[in-house]
């Protein structure tokens, strides 16, 4: 604790999740760089880690006191003794990506049935693009091992597709918009809530902000948290991407034209009032479970909530 003036201040560290580019994760940042964390009496360190992965493995190892992650990594990688974490505030429904089929494919691939035999790329293994292309698949009859998939870097995956070298790719922006400018099919776009619920099957959560089920941390300092969380949702929903380029770390929002089309690209990923139902998170976790093992003691409920958000 700190103190500053009359009040007390809390100590929290979140880890968020990389590349500090996924815009699935700006509202953790964009509550930083406006100060609404400090408006709350939150003294927080933003942590931010490569991957998914190292963002839930901080909160298990006891190197962060949230963390902003998917519901993938939180629960196959953030438990403590196989305690699942407590789902705070969810974030989007999807990864704002869409599936991009290539110029020279489009002819030949006008549905997602049409991608058997036909190679896809992703930006690596075990990436959200990666889980999405799974979970799609899936829902359309498709097994992941009907489809051949090659890794890329995203720099390389853009360019692979451009050229032909693969059928589709599954991206985000600002290479959606882009490649579809230039001639590109989009076969399947999660980059909305109703596109998600479109291509998965159901309403769904994927990234969201997790607490320690153990953790020492106040129902005032958790619900403050998730005030200043729906502040910045609000701000990126309705602010100019130039005002809150202004207040962001260059290393967050990266080129300006790049960070305005990934902003238009996830406002309508963000899940109103970071509400998550129990149904929504059961559908999340059967479908988790479909793409990797989950610890046997990931069983709901882990919805940890406060009457600000269901108000």
């Amino acid at each position: 604790m700190l103190t500053a003036g009359l009040g007390i201040w809390a100590a929290i560290t979140i880890a968020v999740a990389g590349p500090v580019t996924s815009p699935e994760y700006l509202p953790v940042h964009v509550a930083q760089a406006e100060g609404y964390f400090a408006q709350e009496k939150l003294d927080v360190t933003l942590k931010v880690e490569r991957s998914e992965g190292d963002a839930a493995r901080a909160l298990a190892r006891g190197q962060a006191d949230l963390t902003a992650t998917s519901i993938d990594t939180a629960y196959g990688q953030g438990h403590v003794g196989g305690e699942p974490p407590l789902l705070l505030f969810g974030l989007t429904a999807a990864p704002p990506v869409a599936i991009v089929v290539s110029p020279s494919h489009r002819a030949s691939i006008r549905s997602l049935a049409d991608l058997r035999g036909q190679p896809v790329g992703l930006p690596g293994a075990g990436t959200p693009e990666h889980a999405m292309l799974t979970s799609v698949l899936s829902h359309a009859g498709i097994r992941i091992q009907q489809v051949p998939v090659h890794s890329y870097g995203l720099l390389r995956l853009a360019g692979a597709l451009e050229q032909g070298q693969v059928a589709a790719a599954v991206l985000g922006d600002p290479w959606v918009t882009r490649l579809a400018g230039e001639g590109g099919g989009v076969l399947a776009d999660l980059r909305t809530r109703a596109g998600a619920r479109r291509w998965l099957g159901a309403e769904t959560v994927h990234a969201a902000v997790f607490v320690r089920s153990d953790s020492k941390l106040s129902e005032r300092e958790l619900t403050a948290v998730a005030r200043a969380l729906l502040r910045a949702v609000a701000r990126l929903s309705e602010g100019s991407p130039e005002a809150l380029a202004a207040a962001l770390p260059g290393s967050v929002k990266g080129s300006p034209e790049d960070f305005a089309t990934r902003l238009q690209g996830a406002r309508g990923s963000w899940l109103p009032r970071g509400r998550v139902t129990e149904e929504m998170l059961k559908v999340s976790v059967e479908q988790a479970r479909e793409r990797a093992p989950l610890p046997e003691t990931v069983k709901l409920p882990l919805l940890r909530w406060y009457p600000l958000i269901l108000a």
